[in-house]
């Protein structure tokens, strides 16, 4: 097996796209009028296709996290008898968006109310009753705080007389708008952000310069830049040991022994090693019985290191990922088998073996994402080229994609902006330069790892970045 060390490259201060930010914002207090169709049960004895008017006022109390309030009117009509019935609908919704910071954000709502039927003062008195309501739809952006929004519910009408019974069932369709106010906008400085020209872009550096004043206000004052992992001066061993495991069981068969015992008998000679034992299944079964079973071998093969190779419970960690990170197709036998594996990740000192750390290995790529978004542009082919290349040579390394953001939006955006960014640059490893998946994970960090103040565009365009910390293998 082939000892690694971790030589860093940080590859790329990624200069995200300044744009103006479209999409929800915390904080932001929302106006919606509509118009649009609504559709009564035809066992309410009233024409079932009627215009409804309307209108919404909303707080989002995260970018995710939003409630309404609802009031519409709906010039219904008695069928037969043509009489018109006055009525009006009043709720209170709670809503969640996905995306919240893209340009069209789909939303899920559920949310109880009432409506109240007006008969006219000849006619038996108004009639009121309780209602419930389920649906979704879309918001537009069309700037960052007027959007087009679609909107569609299933409605309960639970009719006083009806009220043990079933209840009516609507439908209620719409067309209009969204207006923001307030909430956690973007600085204005960074609409007019763009990113240098990869010639003249400067290789990243561990922390910028910055004035003697100390920290701007609002900001906490720079501390060193969190290293990689695994931390310098240190490597990691890695042995994949593919045990077969009885279907549901989790004890280690006699004939898999031995390969526990390459883990165990290096362990033994370097007694300042740790190793965490890592589970891993296919996708057969739920999710949460995959990640059940997964963490009791890794316990299970733990356990055999302690009682037979006497290694201290202490050194020795046990953890069951279930089907979430495969290293090959779980759609056929093959892959599945590939996915059912334990894994040892031994970190070692240096001095284990007097290895000397490899030269660290500095690259910048330049990578320009559109303002909310986290797809790779193809014209930046040859930026990530720069990591394939060096994978392709040296087919034993590993990566961990890295994304990092400015301060700009919300802490949950930023880590969810973030990761999906990364995630996206791997796949793009993946799908055009053939880079096998197993060899690479992403992370994203949001804005926790600044290596600049994010109070200048400056500061702001060096904390948006990319960096790929490769494991090199020394032969």
């Amino acid at each position: 097996m082939k000892k690694i060390i971790t030589c860093t490259m940080f590859l790329a201060m990624l200069a995200l796209s300044g744009l103006a930010h479209a999409g929800e914002r915390a904080g932001a207090f929302s106006f919606s009028p509509y118009v649009g169709g609504y559709s009564f049960d035809e066992e309410q004895a009233l024409r079932r296709n009627r215009m409804v008017y309307g209108l919404r006022l909303g707080y989002d109390w995260t970018d995710s996290f939003a409630t309404e309030l609802v009031g519409n009117y709906i010039n219904a009509e008695e069928f037969p008898g043509g009489h018109d019935r006055s009525t009006w609908s009043y709720r209170l919704d709670f809503l969640y968006n996905f995306m919240p910071q893209a340009a069209m954000v789909p939303y899920i709502a559920a949310g109880a109310g009432g409506i109240h039927f007006e008969y006219p003062k000849n006619q038996t008195g108004d009639l009121s009753e309780v209602t419930a309501n389920v649906g979704g739809g879309v918001k537009f952006f069309m700037t960052d705080s007027i959007a087009l929004r679609a909107d569609a519910r299933y409605l309960w009408d639970f009719s006083n007389e009806n009220w043990r019974h079933e209840a009516f069932n609507n439908i209620e369709y719409s067309l209009g708008f969204t207006f923001l106010f307030g909430g956690a906008r973007p600085a204005a400085a960074s609409a007019a952000e763009t990113t240098p020209a990869p010639a003249e872009r400067a290789p990243a550096q561990p922390a910028a310069e910055q004035p003697a004043t100390g920290a701007p206000a609002g900001e906490a004052p720079l501390g060193p830049v969190p290293a990689a992992e695994p931390t310098p001066g240190h490597y990691k061993y890695c042995v994949t040991m593919n045990i077969e495991f009885d279907i549901d069981r989790a004890n280690v068969r006699p004939e898999y022994r031995e390969q526990v015992a390459k883990v165990g008998n290096f362990m033994k000679k370097y007694p300042t090693t740790t190793a965490v034992i890592e589970g891993h299944t296919d996708n057969v079964g739920t999710y949460n019985h995959n990640m059940e079973l997964s963490q009791q071998r890794a316990e299970n093969v733990v356990s055999y290191l302690v009682d037979n190779f006497g290694i201290d419970r202490s050194r020795l960690t046990a953890k069951g990922y279930g089907f979430t990170r495969p290293v090959a197709d779980n759609s056929t036998e093959a892959g599945k088998q590939k996915n059912r594996r334990i894994e040892a990740i031994i970190d070692c000192a240096f001095d284990v073996q007097q290895i000397q750390p490899a030269e660290r290995l500095c690259m910048s790529l330049v990578i320009d994402f559109d303002s909310g978004k986290s797809e790779v542009k193809p014209q930046y082919r040859d930026e990530i080229a720069k990591v394939a290349d060096y994978m392709k040579q040296y087919p034993t390394t590993t990566a961990v994609i890295e994304g990092h953001t400015d301060n700009v939006g919300s802490p949950e955006n930023n880590m969810r902006l973030s990761q999906q960014r990364a995630e996206n640059v791997v796949r793009y490893l993946v799908e055009n330069f053939g880079i096998d998946r197993s060899r690479l994970s992403a992370k994203g960090y949001g804005a926790t790892r600044r290596i600049s103040y994010n109070n200048t565009p400056e500061g702001r365009a060096q904390n948006r970045r990319i960096n790929a910390v490769i494991d090199c293998v020394v032969r």
